[in-house]
């Protein structure tokens, strides 16, 4: 198996410390269904992590618990295998069941305070923002981990979330700097390849991608790509 080119989690996987270490080296960060419907899940989560993508999280919602729990037990035993993160969207039990690394959370979703009762402090927790006020909060919430900004563009993953554009990437990354230490945050939402130079002059470092790697039609080449644009 070819190795990843991203620095590596070290196996105990339990360790906050360890995570948050892998979470500051993180730079690509993918969004993934079960791909049920091309039935090559374990396949395709291998190719974006040798591709270099940093953490890969489950969001499925036409899946039910069983099924869900399953995928993510996969997810989980494969980056494993590549020393990465996985995360676990908006369901707290499925993240302490499956052991997850990283819990993510909207802005109707589970509060910090929430999350930490039921995940305690070692699972690293980020939450989605929309709006400067948003990002701005997550930034200053001790109890979150990492933030996204978005959508950046219009996508058809967010239907009916106007596009945030990249003067909200750029305050981000003013907010996120100014804080001691930094805080990680990705930007998100319609970004490609082609827009990686757009979000990095507007300051980002980190991005979040779906369909640039699920939709591609070689998924570790898609991800070498973004890691590269990203790395520049």
């Amino acid at each position: 198996m070819t190795s990843s080119p991203t620095p590596s989690v070290p196996s105990a996987r339990t360790s906050r410390s360890r995570r948050l270490a892998a979470l500051d080296a993180a730079r690509l960060y993918l969004c993934t269904d079960a791909r049920t419907e091309q039935g090559d899940l374990e396949a395709f989560l291998h190719a974006a992590y040798e591709g270099g993508v940093d953490i890969i999280q489950l969001r499925d919602k036409r899946l039910e618990a069983r099924a869900e729990i399953a995928a993510l037990e996969l997810l989980g035993r494969i980056a494993a295998e590549h020393g990465r993160l996985f995360a676990v969207n908006d369901r707290a039990d499925l993240a302490l069941l499956v052991g997850a690394d990283v819990f993510h959370v909207g802005q109707g979703d589970l509060t910090t305070a929430q999350a930490r009762t039921i995940l305690g402090p070692d699972v690293l927790v980020g939450r989605s923002t929309h709006s400067l006020a948003q990002a701005r909060e997550a930034a200053e919430d001790p109890g979150l981990d990492y933030f996204c900004v978005g959508p950046v563009w219009a996508t058809p993953t967010k239907p009916g979330r106007p596009p945030v554009g990249l003067d909200l990437v750029a305050d981000a990354a003013e907010i996120g700097t100014a804080l001691h230490p930094p805080k990680p945050w990705f930007a998100i939402g319609g970004i490609d390849t082609a827009r990686v130079p757009q979000l990095r002059a507007a300051g980002a470092e980190r991005i979040v991608v779906v369909r640039a790697i699920t939709q591609a039609a070689r998924p570790r080449e898609a991800a070498t790509m973004l890691r590269n644009a990203l790395l520049g």
